[in-house]
């Protein structure tokens, strides 16, 4: 069931009297980490309410080809764009006679015939109704484009036969639907990054910060999402739009980004502190603006800020915490100090004292240690390499439990 976890499901629903059962499939779908939106029929919408599914999937129901409202946002065309699989549970006679004919005359088959994502049917009709010869005819045509079917089971129907055709049960279709994904390195895994820069203010408009760029942490937070993580992405002001999947968190100060952390730290998995934290923060925020004075030497008092990921990998129960160690010189001398004192799991360390790597630059290059040995990764792009490190990071994981 991990499988399903950020995967984005749509879920279309035709007319029959197996719908209801529709209502628990959106609530184990969900339950199993998917993203569900639900497309209904016309005739659907006579046997459950369109209402009931929005409560259960926490987005809005899809009804109408032509809505002006969602054309302006998610029309037909960007909900087949988004979807990784389209199930149709349950799935008509007459919905897959259409589906087998090609039509595109109400939302669901339009979105069926835009897609590049996989489709999966679950037939529900009555037993004569699937022994029909067009009925099989239809089968044969859906089976040979590739489109799955669910079933149907065999049992007593609504009807009073008895006899295949009855829509198979929300949990067996919920496996069936996760065994359609593969697994990958950190399916079902919950990942926390902390990434960008902090803002320690010194007034209402001037604040102490550094040169992060936030791209490394981005770029891992991606990584993650795409072996499988469910991401909770904890970050500073930067000018990046966060990835769709990431459970993004926005902060300016280093006490609200450990705030963030700490939030939920039970559920984490992997703790990835790839932010570049201020130590340390003026002792008192100045009301209103500072003025400039007569004095030629202005004088800051500072305090230290807490140690976000030293704090996290005292936590109990720990997550495996990867820390950065961005330094100017003595470079791995230092990341493996921090390592030992701050009882991480792995740190990362990276010279950014050169210009063609590390701060506001698209590229970078490591060196990943732990406590076995260390490991120096070519430079590359920040996005090639937050996926070598996410293989490395679900490698040292694994090992470690």
């Amino acid at each position: 069931m991990q499988r399903l976890t950020n995967k984005q499901i749509i879920l279309g629903i035709t007319g029959g009297i197996a719908a209801y059962k529709s209502a628990e499939l959106t609530r184990l779908l969900k339950t199993a980490g998917a993203d569900v939106r639900v497309v209904m029929t016309p005739s659907a919408t006579e046997f459950i309410t369109p209402l009931t599914l929005q409560a259960l999937s926490g987005n809005p129901v899809h009804l109408h080809l032509l809505d002006a409202e969602a054309e302006a946002g998610m029309g037909h065309i960007e909900l087949a764009k988004w979807a990784d699989l389209i199930l149709i549970a349950p799935c008509s006679a007459n919905f897959m006679s259409r589906l087998a004919s090609g039509h595109g005359d109400d939302l669901l088959t339009t979105i069926c015939l835009a897609t590049d994502a996989p489709i999966c049917l679950a037939p529900a009709m009555n037993q004569a109704m699937w022994r029909d010869s067009g009925t099989q005819a239809n089968v044969e045509t859906l089976k040979n484009r590739e489109i799955k079917l669910f079933g149907p089971g065999i049992g007593e129907q609504a009807c009073g036969d008895n006899g295949p055709g009855r829509m198979l049960e929300p949990e067996k279709i919920t496996n069936l639907t996760a065994s359609q994904f593969e697994t990958f390195a950190l399916t079902g895994k919950t990942v926390f990054i902390t990434a960008g820069p902090t803002r320690e203010a010194l007034d209402p408009i001037r604040y102490i910060s550094n040169h992060s760029s936030g791209k490394m942490g981005y770029a891992l937070a991606e990584a993650a999402i795409e072996a499988g993580a469910k991401v909770k992405l904890i970050t500073g002001p930067v000018t990046l739009t966060p990835p769709e999947r990431a459970t993004t968190v926005a902060i300016e100060s280093a006490n609200e980004m450990l705030e963030a952390s700490l939030l939920d730290l039970s559920l984490c998995d992997i703790f990835i502190a790839a932010a570049a934290v201020a130590d340390y923060r003026p002792t008192a925020i100045a009301e209103h603006k500072i003025k400039k004075g007569t004095e030629e030497i202005m004088e800051l008092h500072l305090v230290k800020n807490p140690d976000i990921v030293a704090t996290v990998a005292s936590s109990t129960p720990k997550p495996f915490t990867v820390g950065f160690a961005a330094e100017t010189k003595d470079v791995l001398e230092y990341a493996k100090s921090k390592l030992e004192r701050k009882n991480l799991d792995m740190i990362i360390a990276n010279d950014v004292s050169r210009s063609d790597i590390g701060f506001n630059s698209d590229e970078n290059a490591v060196t990943v240690i732990t406590h076995s040995g260390s490991e120096t990764l070519p430079q590359t792009s920040k996005r090639k390499l937050a996926s070598l490190l996410i293989e490395e990071i679900a490698t040292q994981y694994k090992a470690n439990r």
